[in-house]
């Protein structure tokens, strides 16, 4: 690590007035010489270089600004609570934004163009200060030769005079350290170095994961640990020309055999990489049919490029027996969409509208009129029936603001039909995308992994979550088979499934039922041969107690029993919409047709055998393949045995009575 020097003259005049926002930053003088450092030497901002504080941060920033011509400020602050301690910032263009209108007779003119241009820095390991998003675009002229008095500026001669002895000239001296970081350019998804002088390489060479003293070994002792104890755990490594691990990936017996029953929807969760954890920790998660997640495989990745995303899906498929996932949930990611196209080609693939929402305060919180635009997005993203309400909700946001040169926007708004819900009502989800702004979902590891857990830290922690996650599943079988539910309506919907479905599925479908009754006014539009067309009107919250009446179309095919809601609200969660049941009860249908009943959310489905392993791409030798036949008939033992104490004494009599003879079998072999 080498110290870079920032010198430059001030310029203005040093008599000027001037008034300081936010807190003042500290400049060392660490060089004697007051030499100018060459602007070669020094690196323009870019996502990765780090620095020892805030104020070194902040004066890396200023200095650049300075030579390009314009000033800068503070923009967002981010505080721990408890702590009061800073650990994230965003510096704007000091044009950013727009001032509060004024009141006065005589306003100030308007100065501020709503610049996008800054840098969002993050407190990393509790002691430095890393940029981790670059702007450098500005929406209005900067021109260094331009002598316009910023405050920023004179702030940096201000504390250069405190600094040095009063006979002395002011000089500015700034010492910003420069830590060496291999990391990804998002905007080219290709990896840069920084290097000791401050310039950025290029890096064509892979990466390997960063373990600490003991990680290694914990990891591979974990791994062997479970082989030996469970012949259907699987683990892969990948190790370069060196012998240095660059990714792993594994998966556990209840893993694998969870995959058969729930791989029609999974969400791959790249949170720990996007956040950059310590570890870069990967995980495969689908729905039971509870409605709860399960882990379907794990992995750690040595850096985010396509060719590392490619080899851990292709090692979980291959763990998987060649069984490929319909739909697939991502973060909004470069080279994961490639890896996805490449080893899934086949699969939808639609982005989490979680991630992208959540960012929103990150990347807009900035702009005069956040709140209301804030409301706007969500109201677009959430509220839209149709693809039209979408484009004119999305067109007015941007016209009213001012955000047409916003490019994270422009970004988000050429893929929506990646993320936007309706744009994507023709896939089956289970539940795992949120279509309502007050839902949320967490992350499986969530409450058992944070930002500075590490890899070996993680191996103990794994099995504590799966055993929590596991138990909370038997839980909810028990309280399924053994359970009575309590009826709230008349309705015969209501009584159909309670006999079918999970508890916290039927849970949901009864909100669904209760539901029909905020509905009113179902009338038939028009028919065309078998296909009837109604509208179903809801009263629906919208702010608060404020309440407002939604018009929806339902189809109803006599002929085929098919009904479709505009909601979708059966792809999106997997049973019917109040608004559906509404006309199903206006044609005097008293049963929900079967083909909206999934056998997924059904209380016997681990029971039922609804896997093929008959078909011809099965190894009907390989020990998987027993393992996963062998744990299939076994679930509905355990589970009908746990239904009673007569039940369970026979369940444990003839397991005892199987394993003795597994005994006599090995002696005889012997």
């Amino acid at each position: 690590m080498e110290e870079v020097c920032l010198n430059s003259e001030p310029v203005f005049d040093e008599g000027d007035d001037y008034e300081v926002e936010g807190d003042s930053s500290a400049v060392g003088c660490d060089d004697e010489t007051g030499e100018n450092c060459s602007k070669k030497e020094r690196p323009e901002p870019t996502v990765g270089l780090e620095f020892d504080s805030f104020d070194e941060a902040y004066d890396f920033y200023n200095v650049y600004a300075k030579e390009q011509g314009f000033g800068i400020r503070v923009s967002n602050s981010w505080f721990r609570s408890k702590r009061k301690e800073r650990y994230r910032a965003k510096l704007s263009c000091s044009s950013a934004g727009f001032k509060k209108k004024s009141e006065a007779n005589n306003p100030r003119p308007e100065t501020r163009t709503g610049c996008p241009a800054m840098v969002v820095i993050r407190l990393v390991d509790s002691k430095r200060w890393r940029i981790v998003d670059v702007e450098l675009e500005h929406n209005h002229p900067v021109n260094p030769q331009i002598k316009r008095f910023y405050k920023s500026h004179k702030r940096m001669v201000l504390a250069a005079k405190k600094a040095q002895p009063p006979p002395e000239p002011v000089t500015e001296v700034h010492t910003i350290r420069l830590h060496r970081r291999a990391l990804m350019n998002t905007g080219c998804n290709v990896y840069l170095n920084v290097d000791e002088r401050g310039h950025v390489d290029h890096v064509d060479h892979f990466k390997y994961l960063e373990l600490k003293e003991g990680d290694a070994l914990a990891v591979y002792n974990y791994f062997c640990r479970m082989k030996l104890t469970n012949p259907n755990f699987f683990y892969v490594m990948d190790l370069d020309d060196e012998g240095r691990l660059r990714n792993v990936f594994w998966a556990d017996a209840r893993s694998r055999v969870a995959y058969g029953f729930f791989c029609d929807t999974v969400t791959i969760d790249t949170t720990c990489l996007a956040n950059r954890y310590e570890i870069p920790l990967i995980s495969f998660v689908g729905v039971n049919h509870h409605g709860q997640s399960v882990l379907l495989g794990c992995g750690f990745l040595g850096h985010e490029s396509m060719e590392y995303f490619v080899w851990i899906f292709r090692a979980w498929i291959k763990c998987m027996q060649g069984h490929l996932p319909q739909v697939i949930i991502t973060d909004q990611n470069k080279p994961l969409q490639s890896a996805v196209s490449e080893v899934f080609p086949n699969a939808r693939h639609c982005y989490n509208v979680c991630c992208i929402i959540q960012r929103v305060p990150e990347r807009l919180g900035g702009l005069q009129g956040y709140e209301a635009i804030k409301r706007q997005l969500n109201k677009a993203v959430y509220n839209s029936l149709k693809i039209a309400e979408f484009e004119t909700s999305w067109a007015d946001m941007i016209k009213c603001h001012g955000l047409g040169d916003n490019k994270w926007l422009q970004t988000l708004y050429e893929e929506r039909q990646a993320w936007v819900p309706v744009y994507l009502k023709d896939i089956f989800f289970v539940g795992m995308i949120p279509i309502q702004e007050d839902e949320s979902l967490n992350a499986f590891f969530d409450g058992y992994v944070h930002k500075h857990t590490s890899f070996k830290e993680f191996v103990d922690k794994y099995d504590l979550a799966l055993h929590c996650k596991h138990m909370k599943e038997a839980m909810a079988d028990l309280e399924s088979t053994n359970s009575s539910y309590e009826l709230k309506t008349r309705c015969n919907f209501e009584v159909q499934l309670s006999k079918v479905y999970t508890k916290e599925i039927f849970r949901k479908f009864q909100s669904e039922v209760e539901g029909m009754y905020s509905c009113f006014n179902t009338k038939q539009l028009r028919v065309n041969g078998q296909i009837a067309t109604y509208v179903v009107k809801e009263r629906v919250e919208v702010a608060g107690s404020e309440k407002e009446v939604r018009h929806f179309e339902v189809l109803y095919d006599t002929s085929q029993a098919d009904i479709r809601c505009i909601c979708s609200l059966f792809n999106y969660k997997g049973y019917l919409c109040r608004h559906a049941l509404n006309v199903l009860n206006y044609n005097g249908v008293e049963e929900v047709p079967s083909r909206y009943i999934l056998p997924r959310w059904a209380k016997d489905y681990k029971r039922r055998g609804l896997l093929d392993h008959n078909s011809g791409d099965v190894d009907v030798d390989n020990p998987i393949y027993w393992h996963n036949l062998l744990y299939r008939y076994a679930i509905p033992v355990v589970e009908v045995g746990a239904g009673s104490s007569d039940h369970y004494k026979i369940a444990l009599q003839e397991l005892e009575k199987l394993l003795n003879n597994f005994n006599l079998a090995e002696d005889n072999l012997v």
